[in-house]
């Protein structure tokens, strides 16, 4: 069958790139080997979320009592219906794709794409029978997979990546987490609070690198009053799997060190898949494993795009997002401003939360901006304290001599929840006066952003 646009790949740049082609009026089918949603729903966002919130409610009974609640005997994680809770959360999420395909009249064809030309796609089921499908345009927004260090090679028991995380059979007792990113401090925060021993290594001298310093000293201050080991400019040099535990070594600051874990998690980072799906037949122009694209995601074979993780921007599923619609409406003649890429919000769901948008104060400087910097404590919030979530502040930074929104950062409870009032005012250029002036609700956790503008004007307003 004959489509104006084959989408190859479900996850959340693909799926939301076919329906809004569908609003567009275009004919659209989507290739996916797995199911539907991708990794995101499937493996990665969605189930994660899940994992934490059950982490979350354990963690509120711990602290019962500081709410005036008594509960009879102990509470106890339990880690197979945790999972099991985790795991229906996705497929539920998964089907719900299912019915917006079916809703938009998007035909979905699973089975393993391959490009033969820049208008046709073979895909290969699961009993190796081989289809050809054609369109005008074809997106690939083929996502990523768990990267695999030389040393650190993922055997899926003992050495595992996200998606077996995400999927035991047993709690481990011990786990060994190595890189802080977004994935590593989740899962670190997730098994650490349920009660299993976590070592957290970072090869780089912070924590959730990608962060405003100050931010991540805090969480890595959390972290260790959780219980949490946490090694920064540390190297895992080997793995021992000989044993029944992993005997790790570890080069830190303070010289060679070992340590024991049931279980390893290999956190560092994800790898494009763009291996055996007919790129290099096609001529695509692949750099740094990454497929080159223009500011409307066309690559260099004329009707084939590129979108998400595969490509070189932020491997975040709001982003692939973005750059899904941004490619179907250029595609169906609509003129689409290009994304900006320095107003990409990125979130963090351990307890505390950290979210982010914008410049670092340390980026603004090396920017060469003058700035102004305000802050506004948790502990100084009526919400915080009356919710028991005291922890974290908002830092906002602000170009001193127009006072625009340069960047905002954020830790502490439902903060991921705030940061879009920041995104929304990057985008509109909004100052730190607009800001001021803006009423925001009492009491609420957000009236601490307004705070954090006046902290920076040297502006007294009380809460």
């Amino acid at each position: 069958m004959k489509y104006d646009l084959i989408v190859l790949g479900s996850g959340p740049g693909g799926y939301v790139a076919a329906i809004r082609a569908t609003q567009l009026g275009l004919k659209v089918a989507v290739v996916e080997r797995e199911n539907l949603g991708g990794i995101c729903l499937n493996w990665g966002c969605i189930p994660t979320k899940s994992l934490l919130k059950s982490a979350q409610v354990y963690e509120y009974t711990q602290h019962a009592a500081d709410y005036g609640i008594s509960i009879e005997g102990a509470a106890k994680p339990d880690f197979t219906k945790i999972i099991q809770r985790s795991r229906g959360v996705a497929e539920g999420m998964s089907k719900g794709i299912q019915f917006l395909f079916k809703k938009n009249k998007i035909d979905a064809i699973f089975g393993n794409g391959k490009l033969l030309n820049n208008k046709t796609i073979e895909v290969t089921d699961k009993d190796g029978k081989k289809t050809e499908v054609s369109a005008d345009h074809i997106i690939v927004a083929t996502g990523a997979r768990s990267r695999e260090l030389p040393n650190l090679k993922q055997d899926g028991v003992k050495i595992i990546g996200y998606r077996q995380a995400l999927n035991l059979t047993k709690q481990p007792a011990s786990l060994l987490v190595v890189g802080s990113g977004a994935i590593g401090s989740e899962f670190a925060y997730f098994y650490n609070s349920i009660g299993t021993k976590v070592t957290l290594v970072e090869f780089l001298p912070n924590i959730v690198p990608l962060e405003d310093e100050e931010i991540s000293k805090t969480l890595e201050k959390s972290f260790k009053k959780g219980g949490m080991t946490v090694l920064t400019s540390s190297t895992v040099e080997s793995v021992d799997t000989s044993g029944p535990l992993c005997k790790v070594k570890v080069k830190t600051p303070k010289g060679e060190e070992y340590f024991e874990a049931e279980v390893v998690l290999s956190a560092v980072g994800i790898a494009p898949n763009i291996e055996n799906i007919g790129l290099e037949e096609l001529g695509i122009q692949v750099e740094k494993g990454r497929i080159k694209v223009d500011d409307y995601y066309r690559t260099n074979v004329a009707g084939v795009y590129a979108i998400g993780d595969i490509i070189a921007t932020p491997a975040l599923a709001h982003v692939a997002s973005a750059e899904g619609i941004t490619c179907v409406e250029k595609i169906a003649g609509l003129n689409p401003h290009p994304i900006n890429y320095k107003n990409i919000p990125g979130c963090t769901y351990t307890t505390p939360e950290v979210a982010s948008v914008g410049y670092s104060e340390k980026a603004a400087k090396e920017a060469g901006y003058e700035i102004k910097v305000g802050k506004f404590p948790f502990t100084a919030s009526g919400k915080a304290s009356a919710a028991g979530a005291k922890e974290g502040f908002i830092k906002l930074i602000f170009d001193a001599k127009y006072g625009e929104v340069l960047g905002a950062h954020m830790i502490g409870a439902n903060v991921t929840e705030m940061i879009a009032e920041l995104v929304v005012a990057r985008n509109l250029e909004t100052t730190g006066h607009e800001i001021i002036k803006s009423i925001h609700p009492h009491p609420t956790m957000s009236e601490a952003i307004m705070e954090a503008a006046a902290a920076a004007y040297d502006e007294v307003i009380h809460i």
